[in-house]
């Protein structure tokens, strides 16, 4: 998808790319991704002295030098033997980051001394690359690993930590930091780098799709963004409007109908796995702008609604980074993406509709929007691939801010030890997540006098009582979770991995999901 920009007096087309970024001058092509250019190589002590940028090298918490910081020390005069011996280094922490400005002896901007311990554990290795990444603030640098153990997630937590939206500042969109990453054993971690960037590809895809205004990404738009993904690997089907009226969809589709941008579906394909074994089923809630319908939300805050496609966008950000790193899983991910508009021909409260499984729901909040789309997604999910097990992502209540704040996704499921493998995840990944009850205490709140289920079961437990709609179109003996990211999608203060804004959350969540329940063993 093509847009134009006019930029000192020249027109500029630009291209966006799920999991790249191309901007097209004088039809000239130039690849750009999100958090900067990384290159990896065999370390080269030839170019260190002229390099003009940061130098990163690692220090101990005691004080000790590795390889690759000793011979920078010796080429800076002493300099980072001085850092590490004064009295302010005592009590540094793993993952500090230290700058030496203006080091003599070298043509470099600055020495930036991470504290690593060698056998450092993974987590805190990523944690480095985030805290180096702040400390560059965009500037690019040279990093000796030496041989420094999981330096994968060093690149990890510097990628995601870079990552900047600048799409539409004209002004910006050639700004990216060149990371040259030095290891002396490349030829045994470079497909650990590879896989690495792949998953930061998916993270910031899902960055990139939350952040976008909805007069860019309208369900149309979305569609041909996710069509591309195919030149991935991924088999990408399209059902357009008249299709699901076919099937039957009339949760999902009385949701878009009061929208001029089509109602549409789409489902994501990746066969990695030898035979042919049941899928892990994935399905996003894809409202591209929620008003809240003829139940109109306050105008203060609205425009935060362009990211109200969130978990369709994690879909999409988990879908391309297994397809990227070939994973060795077969995944699928359908997504529902409508527009949640006010119009003559909208859905109305107290309107009944017809779910695909044939359910009738009285809709009583045309703003609880999300559940109905879901549904029908989830029962088509089902019907067609017969997945092994089904997890659902949705910004789909404001309950859940209230019950987690921002610091955790709220996930429900119907199956203890499915749901205890996703926590697990999730905590090893640093993304918050936190369970809460299911029970058939709360399908009264759900009851309706006319139809076999109304869309809202009132102001308390919300949360729950979508969760329990959306339990009703799960078949029996399906492991599945629901997981509301209302919270977690798009935030104001920094993260684990990301600042401000879209945070990607869930990608790393699902695609370490599938390591650990479809690749190991």
């Amino acid at each position: 998808m093509v847009y134009l920009k006019v930029i000192a007096g020249k027109t500029v087309n630009y291209a966006d790319r799920p999991g790249k970024r191309f901007y097209l001058v004088n039809s000239e092509e130039i690849f750009m991704p999100p958090y900067g250019n990384f290159s990896f190589e065999s370390t080269a002590w030839d170019e260190i002295a002229d390099y003009t940028d940061h130098l990163v090298v690692t220090v101990t918490r005691e004080g000790g030098l590795s390889t690759m910081a000793r011979r920078v020390n010796a080429m800076s005069k002493g300099a980072i033997k001085r850092a590490v011996e004064h009295q302010s280094f005592q009590g540094r922490k793993a993952a500090d980051v230290i700058t030496l400005s203006y080091p003599s002896g070298l043509k470099a901007t600055a020495i930036q001394l991470v504290v690593l311990e060698r056998g450092e554990k993974p987590e805190i290795v990523r944690k480095a690359g985030v805290a180096l990444a702040k400390r560059l603030s965009g500037k690019s640098a040279v990093i000796l690993l030496g041989a420094l153990r999981h330096s994968e997630q060093l690149c990890l937590g510097l990628a995601l930590r870079s990552y900047k939206f600048q799409n539409y500042k004209s002004a910006e969109q050639d700004k990216r930091p060149d990371y040259r990453v030095m290891h002396d054993k490349l030829s045994n971690l470079r497909s650990d780098f590879e896989t690495a960037l792949s998953i930061a590809d998916g993270v910031c895809l899902t960055r990139d799709l939350v952040s976008m205004p909805a007069n860019i990404l309208t369900t149309e738009t979305f569609a041909d963004h996710l069509l591309s993904l195919a030149e991935h690997g991924l088999k990408v089907e399209i059902l357009d409007e008249d299709h699901l009226k076919e099937l039957g969809m009339g949760a999902l589709l009385s949701v878009g109908q009061g929208s001029k941008s089509p109602s549409k579906m789409v489902m994501l394909e990746w066969q990695g796995a030898e035979d042919a074994a049941a899928p892990l089923a994935l399905a996003g809630k894809g409202v591209v702008f929620d008003t809240g319908g003829i139940s109109m939300k306050p105008a203060a805050g609205m425009e935060e609604m362009t990211m109200d496609m969130g978990g369709a966008g994690v879909v999409a950000g988990t879908m391309l980074a297994l397809a990227k790193r070939k994973a060795k899983a077969n995944v699928v991910g359908l997504v529902g993406l409508v527009e949640n508009m006010p119009s003559g021909e909208a859905m109305r409260p107290g309107d009944v509709v017809t779910s695909l499984k044939g359910d009738t729901i009285e809709v009583l909040n045309t703003d609880a929007e999300g559940r109905l789309v879901l549904c029908d997604v989830m029962w088509y999910a089902q019907d067609r691939f017969k997945p092994c097990a089904m997890i659902d992502l949705a910004t789909l209540t404001g309950a859940i801010i209230v019950g987690l704040g921002h610091e955790n996704a709220g996930v429900f499921s119907n199956d203890d030890q499915f749901c205890s493998t996703l926590l697990g995840a999730a905590g090893r990944e640093q993304e918050g997540a936190w369970r809460m009850p299911l029970s058939p205490a709360y399908d009264k709140l759900l009851k309706s006098p006319i139809a076999d289920l109304k869309n809202i079961g009132g102001r308390a437990a919300g949360s729950i009582t979508a969760a329990q709609f959306l339990q009703r179109f799960v078949k029996d003996d399906l492991p599945w979770a629901h997981i509301d990211i209302a919270g977690v999608a798009k935030v104001k203060t920094d993260t684990a991995h990301s600042g401000a804004g879209a945070t990607g959350w869930g990608v790393m969540t699902l695609n370490r999901l599938v390591q650990e329940m479809f690749e190991t063993g």
